[in-house]
């Protein structure tokens, strides 16, 4: 069975993680400073994953108005 990420998605991640414990990464929008481990890999995979390295797609998510109100 083939590996799900590639190298340059761990080595993201764990530039991503690094910062994190640094206190000097931030997230997206709001700039605010990321806490949480989980927030710091998703945002080690986005960027791996926008450099094109190799990073299974993202969970599409749902928008609210798209389930029925029944």
């Amino acid at each position: 069975m083939p590996k799900k990420y590639g190298e340059k998605a761990s080595k993201t991640v764990e530039r991503a993680l690094h910062e994190m414990k640094a206190g000097k990464l931030k997230s997206g929008r709001s700039g605010r400073t990321v806490r949480s481990r989980e927030q710091a890999i998703a945002i080690g995979l986005s960027e791996a994953r926008k450099a094109g390295g190799k990073v299974p797609p993202a969970r599409s998510r749902r928008s609210p108005r798209s389930r029925s109100s029944s």
